[in-house]
C-alpha cells in the first residue's frame, strides 16, 4: 500500500505542511515516487509516522523522537521505549490533576461562605429572619461593625471552626449541669469564661459586663432559651447564672 502526502495527512490527522517538515529533517521520509515524482508513502513510512503522531501526542520534541525511532534494538524494544515514556507521561499527569485539585481545593476553601454554607452548619440556629432582625436591632453598634467585619471574608472552613468550637463550649456547660455542679462552680464558671473568648476571638470584643448582659437574653428571649434548653432542660437559665458568676469573680477577684 502506497500513500500520497495528501492522502496520508487526511488519514493521520496532520497537515500536509508538517508531513514536508518532517520529510526536510529526515524524520518520515518517503521511500516511493510516482513516475511523475510525486511522494509516495509506504506500508514501512507509515508505521514509523503513526509513531511519530504518538511520540508528539505525548509532547516529545522532534529531535528526542527522532533519536528513540533511529536508535537500535529490535521491533519490542523500540515498542517497550514507547510504552516507557507513555507510562512516565501518565504518571506526569497524575501529578497534575493532584495539583489542579488541590488548587481547586484550595480556592474553594479560600471563597467567603455562603447563607447555604451557614444553613447547612447551623440548621435551625441560623436563620436569615434572625439575622435581620438583629442588623435592625444593633446595626448601628460598634460590636455589630466589629463582627460583620471579621466575619465577612470568613470561608466554610472559618465557620467549621466557628462551630466546633461553639459545639465544645455547649458541652462543658452541659456536662457541669448534668454533673449536678452548681452554676457558681468552677465547672461552670470555666465554661462561661470560654464562652466569652469564644465571642470574642472570632466576632467581637466582649468584656465581662457586656457578656453579662448578652446572657441575659438567654433567659428573656424564648428563641435563645429554647436553643440552650433543647441541649438540656433548664440549661438557658445554668449558662446565664454560670456567665454572672463568671463575671463576678474577673470584677471582683
Amino acid at each position: 500500500m502506497e500513500l500520497t502526502v495528501g492522502q496520508v495527512a487526511g488519514a493521520f490527522g496532520v497537515t500536509v505542511r508538517t508531513l514536508h517538515h518532517y520529510d526536510a529533517i529526515g524524520l518520515v521520509v518517503p521511500s516511493a515516487r510516482t513516475h511523475a515524482g510525486y511522494r509516495l508513502y509506504t506500508e514501512a513510512d507509515l508505521a514509523r509516522l503513526a509513531t511519530v503522531v504518538t511520540y508528539r501526542r505525548l509532547d516529545l520534541p522532534l529531535d528526542e523522537v527522532k533519536d528513540l525511532l533511529d536508535g537500535d534494538g529490535t521491533p519490542a524494544e523500540h515498542l517497550r521505549r514507547q510504552r516507557e515514556v507513555v507510562v512516565s507521561r501518565l504518571g506526569e499527569l497524575e501529578q497534575l490533576v493532584t495539583a489542579i485539585d488541590r488548587a481547586l481545593e484550595r480556592e474553594m476553601h479560600e471563597q467567603p461562605a455562603t447563607t447555604e454554607d451557614l444553613k447547612e452548619l447551623f440548621g435551625d440556629g441560623f436563620g436569615e429572619e434572625y439575622q435581620q432582625e438583629a442588623r435592625e436591632r444593633w446595626g448601628e453598634s460598634e460590636a455589630w461593625k466589629q463582627s460583620a467585619s471579621r466575619t465577612a471574608q470568613y470561608t466554610r472552613a472559618d465557620w467549621e471552626d466557628v462551630k466546633a468550637e461553639q459545639d465544645a463550649v455547649n458541652a462543658a456547660f452541659v456536662a457541669a449541669l448534668e454533673s449536678g455542679a452548681p452554676a457558681t462552680s468552677q465547672a461552670a464558671m470555666d465554661a462561661a469564661e470560654a464562652h466569652r473568648e469564644h465571642i470574642e476571638r472570632r466576632f467581637y470584643d466582649l468584656d465581662h459586663a457586656f457578656h453579662r448582659n448578652l446572657a441575659d437574653m438567654y433567659v428573656t428571649d424564648p428563641r435563645f432559651t429554647a436553643t440552650y434548653d433543647d441541649l438540656a432542660p433548664g440549661l438557658a437559665q445554668y449558662v446565664r447564672d454560670a456567665v454572672h458568676a463568671n463575671a463576678d469573680r474577673h470584677e471582683n477577684p
